[in-house]
Formats: C-alpha cells, structure tokens, sequence
C-alpha cells in the first residue's frame, strides 16, 4: 500500500533527455523545448528541479550521447542522479532526496515514454506522491516487431497522457498538463 504523504511540495523531474535518446524520439526537438520551458517554469516558482540520466550497455557514462540534451542544463545546485534501471526510483536516491526536500507530488517530463517514463510514473503512484505528467514534454521510438508491426510513438504517448489521467491509486492525485499550462501555484 502507498504511503499517502501530506502536504503540497512540488518537484519537478527531468528523466534521461539526453543527446543519445533524443536522437531517435518522435519529434525530439519539441520534447526538449517543452521540457526546457517545463524547467524555467519551476525555477521561476521555486519549485526544485531533478534531473536523472541513463547509462548502459548502450548508453555509456560519461560517452558525448549521454550528456543532457542541448538547451536542458541543471543550475547550481539542482541533483543529477545517475540510474541503471528503467524506473528513476530503483537504486538511486530519488526517494530519500525528495523526503529532504519535503516532496509530496512530482511533475514528470523525459524519455522514453513506454519504458522509463512509465516507471518512473508508476513508481512514483505507488510510493503516494502525486503526479503531473508533463503530456507534451515526454517522447518515445515507434515500437517495432519482428512480424513487421508498428505501433507509432504517438499512439504510445497518448496511451500514457491517458492512463496517467485516469489510473487511479488510494490516496494520490494523478493529471496531465501541457508545458505551456505547467503552473505551481495553487
């Protein structure tokens, strides 16, 4: 069962938009614009920005592909966590961070849609926090299989902009919102 955690403090949550998977996410450059506008948008509220990057077999730290994407920068003093895993809350510090910072709901911008923004933001449900999904501020690949099937990153992201709408988990407040509706102010 989730722990409900009282109170109202915001986070917002950059995952793995980074050079080496916005290369090859449906309409990349406007992800990271938004997401981009998304990180403004806290900074300007004062709401604390986390930004959490990928690395793998495919994926090495350190490599040109794993740095940020151009135009997402963390500011002094905003955590970068490294992960290894599809959900940002699997062997990081992801959760004790936000318990110092006071966190309670936890706006998600990122990639990839089906795989790690998904975890994230069901780890996130099941951990009681809120969540604001960032609905155009979140990007995929087409999904492909071997029989010659293709499910369009589009169709991927909507299905996720629907259930982070409409899943539902005792205690929490789960919604979606554009970059350009992004607020964090009651």
């Amino acid at each position: 069962m989730a722990t409900v955690r009282p109170g109202d403090q915001p986070v917002l949550l950059v995952v793995d938009l980074q050079v080496g998977v916005v290369a090859n996410i449906w309409e990349g450059d406007r992800v990271v614009a938004n997401a981009a506008r998304s990180v403004a948008t806290a900074r300007a509220a004062g709401v604390p920005v986390i930004w959490v990057q990928h690395a793998d077999d495919e994926l090495v730290h350190g490599s040109p592909e794993w740095q940020l994407a151009a135009g997402l920068e963390p500011a002094d003093g905003e955590p970068i966590l490294h992960k290894h895993f599809n959900s940002s809350w699997e062997q990081t510090t992801l959760h004790d961070l936000l318990g110092e910072l006071g966190v309670t709901h936890v706006v998600l911008a990122g990639a990839a849609t089906n795989w790690c923004i998904r975890a994230t933001a069901y780890g996130a449900l099941e951990r009681g926090y809120d969540l604001t999904l960032v609905k155009d501020a979140h990007s995929t690949e087409p999904l492909e299989f071997a029989d010659g099937r293709v499910v369009p990153a589009a169709h991927i992201i909507d299905d996720l902009n629907i259930t982070a709408r409409w899943v539902s988990y005792p205690g929490v407040t789960n919604t979606t919102v554009a970059a350009a509706d992004l607020t964090f102010t009651g």
